[in-house]
């Protein structure tokens, strides 16, 4: 038998476990799954995973493809070139953008992974990063696993949640090489605009910073759907990354897009074709009927999150909560009001009094502390019945 010792040594995880925490959501879901187990029965409003089907078109295609012989084998770390032509036909019919399906396309498993490869194509340790406050907290999280130095910029209600440009010019800009931007705005709303984007393209032109767009909203209550490669001169400096997620419902698909110059693609693609494979073929089929969808289908689906909206207005008010109705996106963003003392004490409140999951604001930086979430990825009917349940508790109050 072997030796048995008495001690071991330690082991201990990389330095980098160190700087990121557990994703929110993945906790606070575990604790939400607890107090369903436990009968509480708790309507979640947290997070933005569309609830509804994809086309019966996309279904059927999966279907019918899964069934061929040889789907099942690997695929092109570039992904088929029938899907990277349909994405290219997307961008040309819904953005006026004209990108060369060979080189200005890299399919995705989601634009959460591309924020990883950008990431770790353009950043080394030490480089500085600019990162929205608030914002989507990926971009914090995976810019501290690759080392790079984090500089927040502010987005303010004051300021129309649009950067400080005279602020952006303060900063430290010659250690700063990537901007990460998000509109329309999550958590916030906020709409793109033309004028807005040309100052971005602008001042990454002047400084030599790549402005990375993560752009998965922009088809969810938006009646002008808006590319930053629309601006002249913006694919020299810009990545774009669109996604299926929001606008196709199809989140659990990661089907993802990333658009710029071919220089920008080859780097991504190097990081990439070390960190994963090619997508299921029958799935990349599918997504390319989702690509081609009539303008029907988009204006079906923001039908029913339009009415959605308006019942999610009316918890917000229940809960006191002031709201800018330009919103645009898949959640409703609030302030909470001036006697509450954080956005996490008002939504844990909401969770065990009312039985009820928002996001608390505190999630997206400081700056949305005093902010709470709501998600439109539940039913009419779960929304009346969480208004229902709110203004009950609220009553007893």
């Amino acid at each position: 038998m072997p030796h048995k010792t008495e001690t071991m040594k330690d082991i201990q995880p990389a330095g980098r476990v160190s700087e990121i925490q557990e994703y929110y959501f993945s906790r606070k879901l575990r604790e939400v799954a607890r107090l369903n187990a436990e009968g509480r029965d708790i309507i979640s409003l947290g997070i933005g995973g569309p609830d509804r089907m994809p086309s019966a078109e996309v279904i059927d295609t999966l279907c019918e493809e899964a069934r061929k012989p040889g789907a099942h084998s690997y695929q092109p770390y570039v992904g088929i070139p029938e899907l990277r032509r349909a994405m290219s036909r997307f961008y040309s019919c819904h953005y006026g953008v004209e990108l060369n399906p060979d080189t200005e396309i890299q399919p995705l498993i989601g634009s959460k992974e591309g924020i990883l490869h950008v990431s770790l194509a353009f950043l080394n340790p030490g480089d500085g990063v600019l990162v929205p406050n608030p914002g989507y907290p990926t971009y914090t999280s995976v810019s501290r696993l690759v080392g790079a130095e984090i500089f927040n910029y502010d987005l303010t209600e004051d300021g129309g949640w649009m950067p400080d440009f005279e602020a952006l010019e303060r900063l430290p800009l010659d250690r700063i090489k990537l901007m990460w931007i998000n509109y329309p705005h999550m958590p916030t709303g906020t709409p793109a605009s033309v004028g807005l984007f040309e100052k971005i393209v602008d001042f990454g032109r002047r400084h030599g910073i790549v402005i990375a767009h993560d752009n998965p909203y922009s088809f969810i209550l938006n009646d002008k759907p808006l590319s930053l490669l629309q601006v002249d001169g913006a694919r020299d400096v810009a990545i774009e990354m669109n996604s299926m997620s929001k606008s196709h419902n199809m989140a659990g698909w990661r089907v993802g897009m990333l658009a710029s110059n071919p220089q920008f693609i080859q780097w991504v693609l190097k990081v990439k074709s070390n960190i994963d494979s090619g997508q299921f073929r029958p799935l990349m089929l599918a997504a390319v009927k989702g690509l081609d969808a009539t303008d029907e289908w988009y204006a079906g689906l923001n039908e029913t999150y339009a009415r959605r909206r308006l019942i999610a207005e009316r918890i917000m008010k229940a809960l006191g909560c002031e709201f800018d109705p330009r919103q645009r996106g898949l959640f409703l963003w609030g302030r909470i009001p001036q006697g509450e003392a954080s956005s996490e004490t008002l939504a844990d409140r909401v969770l065990y009094g009312s039985r009820v999951f928002i996001t608390p604001g505190f999630i997206f930086g400081s700056n949305g502390d005093r902010y709470v979430r709501i998600s439109l990825c539940a039913t009419e009917e779960k929304l009346a019945e969480a208004l229902k349940r709110i203004e009950e508790t609220y009553k007893t109050v």
